[in-house]
């Protein structure tokens, strides 16, 4: 039985090529690892990691979700805290205005004081108007959705409407942000306005129903608005703590995105440094196994 050997013929142009391919996937190597130096990147297209290009689009998107969520926070925080003070500052006007009446109220109060104490309430009543028509960002708080310049007309006529401005904070939290005028100081024909144009004429003309009827009326206004001052603070803390929330949790996949995307600075400078030395050591060896050929020697 004959066996027959074959091998390879190896030529000067085969080893030229292999050498060849080998220092230009070096080549490449190394400049995969600049790329990556320079851009602080270890991502820079999808074919790079296509896992991890899928987990950097997933927490990109998260972030500008929560950059969303926090904006809208911000806004309503401004709309929930323009609210709390306006409120704060009628419920200091109201209790004045209590002041006002009872002194009218007193038996012994002569005319010219009453005179005097129905001219202070139909200031106090012009500013707590004021602070019912307060604006942020150019709308009225109290006016509702409606598209008016201002909630009260001169004569304490409620101009908006009962539209609820809304801010989503959250996955799935939505929070209203405003309340319309009619549920602050209450319903047409029976509003603090009304309330206090009521208190100023009887304080000249019939002071006997200062302490009854106008001082009930008062009392059921000023607690309205302070029921609404306590859903204002509550809307605001929980407006506020979401907007904390959305700011940790963008922060976490700010990091989780850094560690996905991110080069380790110190590994990647050792393995471009190798890259570097091994790519030295194949020219070296290159040189070393190529000869000269035929035509170098005719030169």
């Amino acid at each position: 039985m004959t066996t027959t050997s074959s091998s390879q013929r190896v030529t000067q142009r085969t080893m030229t090529s292999r050498v060849s391919r080998n220092l230009q996937r070096n080549m490449s190597a190394m400049g995969k690892l600049q790329e990556q130096l320079s851009s602080g990147k270890q991502i820079q297209r999808p074919s790079d990691s296509p896992t991890g290009t899928v987990s950097a689009l997933r927490l990109r998107a998260d972030i500008r979700r929560n950059d969303q969520y926090k904006r809208n926070a911000d806004d309503g925080m401004g709309w929930l805290g323009t609210a709390d003070n306006t409120l704060t500052d009628t419920l200091d006007t109201v209790r004045r205005v209590r002041d006002l009446t009872l002194q009218g109220a007193n038996a012994a109060t002569d005319p010219t004081a009453r005179t005097a104490l129905a001219a202070e309430v139909q200031q106090l009543r012009e500013h707590a108007l004021s602070l019912a028509n307060t604006s942020y960002l150019g709308q009225p708080i109290f006016g509702g959705t409606a598209n008016v310049t201002a909630a009260y007309d001169t004569t304490g006529t409620y101009q908006g409407d009962t539209g609820t401005v809304n801010r989503t904070v959250g996955a799935g939290v939505s929070v209203q942000v405003n309340i319309p005028g009619s549920t602050v100081y209450g319903p047409a024909g029976n509003d603090l306005f009304k309330v206090l144009d009521d208190i100023q004429q009887h304080l000249t003309s019939s002071p006997g129903s200062l302490g009854t009827t106008d001082l009930a009326n008062l009392d059921q206004a000023f607690l309205r608005l302070q029921d609404n001052l306590a859903l204002v603070g509550a809307r605001y803390h929980q407006v506020e703590a979401m907007g904390t929330r959305a700011d940790t949790t963008k922060l976490d996949s700010t990091n989780q995105l850094s560690q996905v995307e991110s080069i380790d600075l110190p590994q990647t400078i050792m393995e471009l440094q190798l890259q570097e030395v091994a790519y030295q050591a194949a020219l070296g060896a290159a040189s070393r196994v190529l000869q000269p050929s035929l035509t170098d020697f005719l030169r």
